[in-house]
């Protein structure tokens, strides 16, 4: 199997685990830690190095780069259905705790009811299972072709 392929699914495989973690943990609908699921991006970055450096010995500059976005698009698959997975199945009620987070951190914040309504409904459109799967595979694509503009720079064919 190409490295590029072991890369892709061995990101999508391990970014689902991230994801399920976060679950079983409940880090998702705590404030204090809901941002350590961007781990992700370190997480992604290390499996691009690896997949680069395989590839590096047979690939130009910008076929590295190629070869990067590859392993995104093939994880990007497993990322949004496992996104599906945990949004429709697994943790049904992700939107409603998320927005009870939110309603609680702005109310800390101390902004006025109509405010924390206008806050809410701005993000309410973005949290279906669909579009939070979308953002998902956005996010991967868009690390992985700067990272990859990086780590290609590094480990291509000299």
């Amino acid at each position: 199997m190409k490295p590029t392929v072991k890369g892709g699914i061995l990101l999508g495989v391990l970014t689902g685990l991230w994801t399920l973690l976060m679950g079983v943990t409940g880090w998702y609908k705590d404030p204090a830690t809901v941002n350590v699921f961007y781990l992700v991006i370190l997480l992604e970055l290390g499996v691009l190095i690896w997949g680069l450096r395989k590839t590096s010995n047979d690939n130009t500059y910008w076929q590295q780069v190629g070869a990067g976005m590859v392993i995104a698009l093939i994880a990007s698959v497993i990322i949004f259905f496992v996104s599906l997975l945990f949004t429709t199945v697994l943790y049904p009620n992700y939107f409603a705790e998320l927005r009870t987070m939110q309603e609680q951190m702005l109310r800390q914040q101390g902004k006025s009811e109509a405010e924390i309504i206008t806050v809410l409904d701005a993000t309410k459109l973005m949290q279906t299972p669909v579009i939070n799967s979308l953002m998902g595979v956005v996010g991967t694509l868009v690390t992985a072709f700067l990272g990859s503009l990086i780590i290609g720079a590094i480990y291509r064919k000299k």
